[in-house]
């Protein structure tokens, strides 16, 4: 009698078997080495990083050639990000962002830039977009945009720059963060 089975009666069963304890190998060296961890619960919200937006806001205004804006936030929202970078288009146009946690966890961001409406939206929407509407807030009117699926984006213009609002958060924080925008002045440099 053959020691081996025939070829032709290896079948997945057969496999089966022998991955196995190649699995299990794998994930005790996993293991030992740390690299693995099993969450029964899901992802848990991590630590959101910190930010100093009045330091960003106040430095802004110093440095950039147009009138920056620092809202009074609400409770319970943190900054957690911010960054400057230039528009491209007919000239050139400077641009600061500030990004922030609302107290429900979403993301909404403030733009303030030179750039015309027709630059900016392009420059920081992840697709193409499209006026869907205006909003009537604090006596401006904010445009509207939407897209396929993409997150929502208001621009205003204050004549002396354009202010844009985008993130995952609902229009009502888009409606705290512009009311608070056009209350207030622009900072001296």
């Amino acid at each position: 009698m053959p020691e081996k089975k025939p070829r032709i009666l290896q079948n997945g069963r057969d496999m089966a078997w022998s991955l196995i304890p190649l699995v299990i190998a794998s994930l005790v060296i996993a293991g030992i080495a740390s690299q693995c961890s099993i969450n029964l619960g899901g992802p848990k919200p991590g630590p959101i990083p910190s930010f100093d937006a009045d330091a960003a806001f106040r430095y802004d205004a110093r440095e950039l050639g147009f009138p920056i804006r620092q809202p009074e936030i609400p409770d319970g929202w943190t900054s957690n990000s911010g960054s400057r970078s230039s528009v491209s288009g007919a000239r050139e146009a400077d641009t600061t962002t500030i990004g922030f946690i609302t107290e429900a966890g979403r993301y909404i961001q403030l733009t303030q830039s030179t750039a015309t409406e027709e630059a900016l939206v392009p420059f920081i929407a992840d697709g193409p977009r499209y006026a869907t509407g205006a909003e009537q807030i604090g006596g401006r009117t904010w445009v509207v945009f939407g897209g396929d699926g993409g997150e929502a984006i208001w621009v205003s213009d204050f004549e002396d720059a354009r202010i844009l609002i985008t993130g995952s958060a609902p229009a009502e924080d888009f409606t705290k963060l512009a009311t608070a925008v056009g209350a207030v002045q622009p900072l001296q440099p």
